[in-house]
């Protein structure tokens, strides 16, 4: 049974009470840990764009907070989840009373944005690296004339001219020490093709190391099914389900469940509401 609810039951009632009061509370506290600040930042075209972002460790620390003062409820910790651009930060908590497991969801899904560091040095690299890309394609368009000629010189003076492909393939098989020196001699003719290609590489690492995260989102209350969505915004709810041979069921008849059960659970409820309130 997922709470709050629309259970008359006094009991249900009360726990979704309680439920609305501790959704109220942690809606107040997202909003401040999602606080956003202004930042410049680069565009890949080298424009310079002003954006928005919040800390995801500020929501971490919040969810720790909660952590350390709820001893009655196991978790597992603060966890994250990662699909490409899209981040989710959230805890599980989880005590029992009697056979009833209430366990509690509080989640936060956001955005993450690729921007590079305000840092001219970002066109000067990328200046580079569209010369670069000029001059390999046009040292390869050179180079491959070049690298037939190697060859078919490489086998005349070998004596293995006019050969089909068949033939060659065997000889080249066969004689090890020509594949080597036909290797040595298409590398040389393509060192600075290779040494370009290194130069090129580095440059992209660099630019990688220049890129920074932006995060995104909403602090407004959605429900699970958006989340699956991808929508920016927050979970929070609670589940109150019967244990019995190691199954779950979510199917509760309040009036079956022990009074003494019932004051604990109320009572763990209550517990997340001054955890919120420190």
């Amino acid at each position: 049974m997922q709470i709050p609810s629309n259970n008359p039951d006094p009991f249900i009632r009360s726990m979704t009470e309680k439920g609305e009061k501790v959704r109220e509370l942690f809606l107040v506290h997202i909003k401040a840990a999602t606080k956003k600040g202004s930042l410049k930042v680069m565009l890949g075209d080298g424009t310079v764009s002003d954006q928005e972002s919040f800390d995801p460790s500020h929501v971490r620390q919040f969810y720790d907070c909660i952590l350390r003062n709820l001893l009655n409820w196991k978790s597992e910790g603060v966890s994250v989840t990662i699909d490409q651009d899209l981040r989710r930060i959230f805890i599980k908590l989880e005590t029992k009373e009697d056979n009833y497991l209430l366990s509690c969801n509080m989640s936060l899904q956001y955005h993450s944005l690729l921007f590079y560091k305000l840092d001219h040095r970002v066109i000067e690299i990328q200046k580079e690296l569209s010369e670069i890309t000029d001059k390999i394609k046009e040292l390869q368009g050179k180079t491959t004339p070049q690298s037939d000629g190697i060859i078919k010189e490489t086998l005349r003076q070998k004596g293995f001219e006019n050969m089909d492909h068949q033939k060659l393939f065997e000889i080249f098989f066969e004689h090890d020490d020509l594949t080597q020196e036909l290797v040595k001699s298409l590398n040389s003719s393509q060192s600075e093709i290779t040494r370009l290609a290194k130069r090129r590489d580095d440059l992209f690492k660099t630019l990688d190391s220049m890129l920074i995260e932006i995060y995104h989102t909403t602090p407004v209350l959605i429900d699970e099914a958006r989340m699956i969505t991808a929508e920016e915004g927050c979970v929070c709810n609670f589940n109150l389900e019967y244990e019995k041979n190691n199954s779950r069921n979510g199917n509760i008849n309040p009036s079956r469940i022990p009074s003494n059960a019932k004051d604990n659970l109320l009572g763990h409820m209550h517990d997340i509401i001054k955890a919120l309130k420190i």
